[in-house]
């Protein structure tokens, strides 16, 4: 069924991250959902989906997230959600129940482009760790340089006019402020900011920086949406802790 704000020639994204459903997460989040629900035509979930990456939470966020059902629901994976090495068996545990979880994928909802990666640190500008060194190092930016290319990749596949990015790590520096400075390079990467830039995206939603800001922009202008659960609640004390993001089809967008 065609969402009504689709009919008018509006979708409506609802995005929020660092959920962090736990064993007694059970009757916590389904109102939350359900808001989305009723407020938006898309469920946008930024990663740190779990507290501990472990199956059990998945399960109980699967059942939380039955309150939306309705709604396409798109997700990546946080660093959270990789604890206990079964991030597998929890994108299948979402999966089966009709979440679409991207890990350098591209798809197509109600008429936009969206493309997801988890992402990764490294700093940000001329502070970006380079692949130099040991190891340990180069093994470490590798990480954060397939990030990108996956990125990179999945945005090349969509020919949709609108893009959406969802990711966990930030792409840019602004939207980690208010985090001690010393964590910033583990905080996102400038290489995320650079494989998005070139390729018309419409907005980025991203999570991980609990005390950043809630919005900043790329060096091209995108506009950068953290929506990390603790973020948004210090932004908007009272309101339920989602962004919403009304995209006009073929129109200016329009963020709420």
């Amino acid at each position: 069924m065609t969402a009504p704000a689709a009919r008018n020639g509006t979708v409506r994204l609802a995005a929020v991250g660092d959920i962090h459903c736990s064993r007694t997460s059970q009757g916590q989040l389904r109102d939350l959902f359900a808001w989305a629900a009723e407020h938006a035509d898309v469920l946008l979930l930024c990663g740190d989906l779990t507290d501990y990456g472990i199956p059990e939470e998945a399960k109980i966020l699967v059942e939380e997230l039955a309150a939306a059902s309705h709604l396409p629901r798109i997700a990546v994976l946080g660093n959270h959600d990789f604890e206990c090495a079964k991030h597998t068996e929890l994108q299948h545990i979402l999966v089966e129940a009709g979440v679409i979880v991207l890990d350098g994928e591209s798809c197509e909802v109600e008429g936009v482009g969206f493309a997801g990666v988890k992402g990764f640190a490294g700093g940000f500008g001329e502070c970006t760790l380079q692949a130099w060194g040991e190891d340990a190092v180069k093994h470490f930016v590798r990480e954060s340089v397939d990030e990108a290319v996956k990125l990179e990749a999945a945005l090349t596949r969509l020919k949709t006019p609108q893009r959406i990015v969802l990711m966990h790590y930030s792409p840019i520096r602004d939207t980690v402020e208010g985090e001690s400075p010393e964590i910033f390079p583990f905080l996102g990467s400038s290489r995320l900011e650079q494989a998005l830039n070139p390729h018309g995206v419409t907005a980025v939603f991203h999570g991980h920086a609990h005390k950043g800001r809630p919005e900043g922009r790329t060096s091209a202008g995108v506009p950068v949406y953290n929506v990390a659960v603790p973020v948004l609640l210090a932004a908007a004390p009272g309101r339920p802790p989602i962004r919403i993001l009304e995209l006009p089809r073929g129109a200016q967008r329009d963020v709420a």
